[in-house]
């Protein structure tokens, strides 16, 4: 069978950094061929090389056998290239289906958008996937999985015979996955090759047909994913032996330091009796839209309650907005880093800073060697890897950056730090890092709240967990009561029968 695409000795170097280094990778019809590595392996320069976001310094792309100059996303579109990114490409103020059909757009007699046409072919393509999303929505009105949605649907809508899906199911519920999946079956059957980048063992055990590892921007192997266990795939993908996927902590849990007494929006949270001790890792666990980032966000002051009542250490506290919850020791990792948790234009060192200049004054006066001090300190301890504070955080992995809006946080010396989905699209490696930090915090007495849609992460990393179900919660279990099934059960609202006689 021929390839539909071989790229051939690729290398590419941004300053300070060489992302790939002599990469080859092929695919060929009605297979998913899984990219797997760290976060900063190359996996995603190297799809963006493809899609002709970056042009490489070295190395040959062919596609169905011929040699060809991807110089721009419209050359590979030509050439039935599209890519699924991880971070969102849409416009937020346009509808759904304007950004799904963006530059494509069908005029009428009289030189406009055929509306008709538009709204018509959107359908068909919500139809194909089996999605209820109305196609006159505006997209900055949709949730992150919604986007998501949108985004694979804009890809689809393209008749890309190799379409890449840059980690899909990050934002996404277990019914959107399946959908997916079933979506990717129908795809392989029309003989398109498929390029899935996913720091889920699990979601390739069911897909990928081939797997390529690379690593600090090599590339190590490729074979049949049958051929491969999951310890080798994780052995060459960092390096080096993980033992264990969560570290061991014997945590010391104080008093009472954090209590959330109620958190009320109408027809949206009924939230009441929440607690988080000092040294202790507090789960909130439930389904997509269950509530548990609405009250995250209320908390922060984010968005707005109708009824909020906290205290701190004992003593009722009143938050307005963000900078008053910063002001009581109340850090906010988002869920989405990137648009609401990074400057991701500036450098590493005003990003960690952001949240404390006034820490950084001599004589009266701004100190830039004081910042930068502070900046080297967090570049060190929670090792970023970066040839620079200089370095724009654009430009670094997603596991780097989510080490640099932690930095922004213990720079400020928080006292409760709220995580939300804190490990979403990063590595095996980097992950394990994240949770070596959390109970290194957990170890200085700060209370920390960890919203996660992983189970094992919940089960693996908490002391206790609230569930969340429609706006309320079900139910509060502690380390010894945990499981999987009980959580699940909480979140969808079933009861065990045991429980009710």
């Amino acid at each position: 069978m021929e390839r539909l695409l071989f790229m051939d000795h690729i290398s590419k170097s941004f300053p300070g950094v060489k992302a790939l280094d002599d990469v080859n990778i092929d695919i060929y019809p009605g297979e998913v061929h899984a990219l797997v590595g760290e976060n900063g392996a190359g996996k995603s320069t190297l799809m963006k090389i493809l899609n002709g976001v970056y042009q490489p310094d070295k190395g040959n792309i062919f596609v169905n056998g011929e040699k060809q100059q991807i110089a721009s996303t419209k050359i590979a579109q030509q050439l039935g290239i599209s890519i699924v990114f991880q971070e969102f490409n849409l416009c937020n103020a346009i509808s759904v289906a304007n950004n799904i059909f963006i530059g494509r757009h069908k005029k009428n007699a009289f030189g406009l958008v055929d509306d008709k046409w538009l709204f018509d072919e959107t359908m068909k393509i919500m139809e194909y996937m089996k999605l209820s999303i109305n196609p006159n929505a505006i997209v900055g009105s949709l949730s992150v999985a919604e986007k998501q949605l949108v985004e694979i649907a804009k890809a689809i809508s393209t008749d890309s015979k190799i379409i890449v899906f840059d980690e899909p199911t990050s934002a996404l519920t277990d019914r959107e996955i399946e959908r997916l999946f079933e979506i990717i079956k129908m795809l392989k059957k029309e003989g398109r090759g498929i390029f899935y980048i996913s720091h889920r063992m699990e979601e390739l055990d069911r897909i990928a047909d081939r797997i390529t590892i690379l690593r600090d921007g090599k590339h190590i192997h490729t074979c049949n994913y049958k051929d491969i266990t999951k310890d080798d795939m994780i052995r060459m993908m960092v390096g080096r032996e993980l033992n264990n996927q969560y570290p061991s902590d014997v945590r010391t849990i104080g008093d009472v330091i954090f209590e959330i007494e109620s958190v009320k929006v109408p027809g949206l949270l009924n939230i009441e009796g929440i607690e988080v001790r000092e040294g202790e890792i507090v789960g909130f666990a439930g389904l997509a839209g269950a509530g548990r980032t609405e009250t995250a966000r209320a908390i922060f002051g984010a968005d707005k309650s109708s009824e909020l009542k906290l205290k701190i250490n004992g003593e009722d506290i009143s938050i307005r907005d963000p900078k008053s919850a910063i002001n009581f020791g109340i850090g906010y990792l988002t869920d989405d880093r990137k648009n609401s948790g990074l400057a991701l234009r500036l450098d590493i060192e005003k990003n960690i800073n952001m949240t404390g200049y006034s820490m950084f004054k001599k004589f009266g006066l701004y100190s830039q060697q004081l910042a930068d001090e502070n900046a080297e300190k967090y570049v060190k301890s929670v090792n970023i890897k970066t040839p620079s504070i200089r370095q724009l955080t654009q430009n670094l992995s997603g596991g780097n950056q989510q080490k640099v809006v932690l930095s922004k946080w213990l720079s400020k010396d928080t006292k409760i730090l709220i995580f939300d989905e804190p490990t979403r699209g990063i590595d095996v490696g980097a992950k394990y890092e994240i949770y070596k930090l959390m109970n290194e915090m957990s170890e200085k007495k700060k209370g920390i709240i960890m919203i996660s849609s992983d189970l094992p992460e919940i089960l693996g990393m908490c002391d206790r967990v609230y569930v969340f179900c429609k706006g309320k919660i079900s139910g509060m279990l502690t380390r010894d009561e945990m499981t999987q099934e009980r959580i699940l059960r909480l979140a969808t609202g079933v009861q065990n029968s045991e429980e009710e006689s």
